[in-house]
């Protein structure tokens, strides 16, 4: 039995239970510390941390009289002239406009024939679409560059039966259209896998009201399943803009075997890489980085406000 005591001020002190009440929620909370501390730790070491080095990095300049001197913001004055950067830039943003299109749609409607249940072995056909999203992106891209080759691709040796000319996929008009055919085989499945789970999220009354009012399997999916998707759409969106203008693998890779059309600066990403690691010009590779990093957030932005502001309207 617990007696309520009172102070000099006439408050209430506190009783033995709730002395223990407020020592257990102090336990609580430490616990819930213990349990967030070893991803803080990492969050902190693996991203926080080097995006600091690199910021400080970026502020200086590697020049031979002098040594490492503060240039202040004349990397990124540099970084918003530099026509090599900006020509990858460019390059980025029409990959984007055009693969990224092409990919959503093709998971849009793959997943949409998935959920109809009338598609004669849907497992299978989920399977054979999500599979080469578990192939590494440099299996991938080596299998294709093998595909696209011109003295020793199957469409080459194909070409050549036919009596044809070969299909130059790896010339500098069909280039991009090629990297934008690998990433669109790759990460469709992925698209696909999240449009399917947020399909599942309908509620079935809607599909019921959807009958009963004599609407088909078109009518149902353009307007019930289409509108629903728009949230797991823009997830999609917001995930291809920072992939595409992180584009690195592809092209990389790609230009072992066409170094005459892919140069060092076809990406931004691989500008960056190059700068750093073949020029050793890491002050000014971080400062492109961080641009880079900037246009990724603007664009991820400007998606989701013009998505946000047409739902609303």
């Amino acid at each position: 039995m617990s007696v309520n005591t009172t102070d000099r001020l006439g408050a209430r002190a506190p009783s033995r239970s709730e002395v223990r009440r407020r020592g257990r929620g102090v336990s609580h909370a430490r616990t819930g510390y213990l349990f967030v501390a070893p991803f803080m730790l990492v969050f902190l070491g693996l991203l926080v941390l080097p995006l600091a080095y690199a910021a400080y990095l970026s502020l200086f300049q590697e020049r031979l009289i002098g040594g490492t001197v503060f240039a202040g913001l004349d990397n990124y004055t540099r970084a918003l002239t530099d026509p090599r950067l900006l020509g990858g830039m460019g390059r980025v943003a029409l990959f984007f406009l055009i693969q990224v299109p092409i990919m959503l749609a093709i998971g849009l409607l793959a997943a949409l024939a998935i959920d109809s249940g009338l598609l004669r072995a849907a497992k299978t056909f989920r399977l054979g679409i999500f599979l080469p999203y578990a192939v590494p992106s440099v299996v991938a891209t080596l299998m294709w560059g093998y595909l696209y080759g011109q003295d020793f691709g199957p469409f080459a040796q194909l070409a050549g039966k036919l009596s044809l000319p070969a299909p130059t996929f790896l010339s500098s008009d069909w280039m991009l259209g090629s990297i934008a055919n690998i990433v669109t085989w790759e990460f469709t499945g992925y698209n696909m896998i999240i449009l399917y789970a947020a399909l599942r999220a309908v509620p079935h009354d809607l599909y019921e009201a959807a009958a009963v009012d004599g609407a088909g399997a078109i009518r149902t999916a353009w307007s019930i399943k289409i509108p629903a998707l728009r949230p797991a759409l823009l997830v999609c969106l917001i995930f291809s803009v920072i992939g595409s203008f992180q584009l690195f693998n592809e092209p990389q890779l790609m230009q072992r075997l066409a170094p005459s059309v892919i140069d060092s600066a076809y990406t931004p990403n691989l500008y960056a890489y190059t700068l750093a690691f073949t020029g050793q010009e890491v002050n000014y590779a971080a400062a492109v980085s961080f641009l880079l990093g900037a246009v990724i957030v603007v664009a991820s932005y400007a998606v989701l406000f013009m998505s946000t502001r047409r739902s609303r309207s």
